[in-house]
């Protein structure tokens, strides 16, 4: 019996020791860029490269010339812009969407929904030349509306599905409830289904206020106007040119991106735990 104890002791001692070992390498592995990051933002003068040191010159400098010698204001107005128009129209389509294959059959439901899943795996690199072709056709070539619209539909298909897994969960015979209470079918979703699944609200409107903040490959590849890029393009210009490394000044400005991120992570962090458990859980 002893040994059994021992063993069982053991077990859980070697569970608990790799179980911190692991947070601890992946503390480590997201950390450490950060604090490169960092340190680089607050270091005076131009710097040739990223490194972690504590004992140069700390300055706020590098932000003051973000903003005085460079297009960055602009960059940055730009994308608040874009994630804030992409965010609010994405959340509602996929919404609506959500609900509408959650609660309705009709012709066409299962394959729509598989077609959004074969549209899900085709890469973005594969569809580039297309988005530049139609760009082209509507004179939507840098274009920030159009840079929109593609970030819009890109979201719609798998987001779809979780929105429509989310909705599945929530009983149906509320739904029935209220009819016999009288309630319309917009009320039933406005008053009492919508308010059920904002946890995955939430969630979607985070993914979709970051994606403008870390695009990079299309918004590349259409916008051509430096006053027009976003901030992922802008602070690449910082470190392209191998002879003119900008490394203080692209730190400073990647510091500031997470600056809008946190914030609406704070604000909506109280409902991202339930939100990510429960979209999964019917389909």
């Amino acid at each position: 019996m002893s040994n059994l104890f021992q063993s069982q002791k053991s077990s859980r001692f070697l569970t608990k020791f790799f179980t911190y070992a692991f947070l601890l390498l992946l503390s480590v592995i997201i950390l450490y860029p950060l604090l490169i990051t960092a340190s680089s933002a607050f270091k005076a003068g131009n710097i040739a490269a990223f490194d972690l040191s504590f004992d140069a010159t700390w300055t706020l400098d590098n932000f003051r010339r973000l903003f005085a010698d460079t297009l960055y204001g602009e960059w940055y107005i730009n994308t608040l812009i874009i994630a804030f128009v992409t965010m609010a129209v994405q959340v509602t389509l996929i919404t609506l969407a959500g609900y509408s294959y959650s609660r309705y059959r009709f012709i066409g439901r299962k394959k729509s929904l598989v077609f959004f899943l074969l549209v899900q795996m085709i890469p973005t690199t594969a569809t580039l030349v297309a988005f530049y072709v139609m760009a082209l056709l509507l004179g939507a070539l840098d274009q920030s509306w159009f840079l929109i619209f593609l970030y819009i539909g890109g979201g719609i298909p798998m987001n779809t599905w979780l929105m429509k897994g989310y909705f599945d969960t929530i009983p149906i015979d509320l739904d029935e409830s209220a009819k016999l209470d009288g309630a319309g079918q917009f009320r039933i979703f406005a008053q009492i289904v919508l308010p059920l699944v904002r946890p995955m609200l939430a969630i979607q409107a985070l993914w979709a206020f970051m994606t403008p903040f870390g695009e990079y490959m299309l918004a590349k590849f259409l916008l051509r106007s430096p006053e027009n890029y976003t901030v992922a393009i802008g602070l690449q210009t910082f470190i392209s040119n191998p002879q003119e490394q900008k490394v203080a000044l692209f730190s400073a400005g990647a510091i500031l991106i997470a600056v809008p991120i946190s914030i609406l992570f704070f604000m909506l962090q109280k409902n991202f735990v339930s939100g990510l458990t429960a979209g999964g859980t019917k389909g």
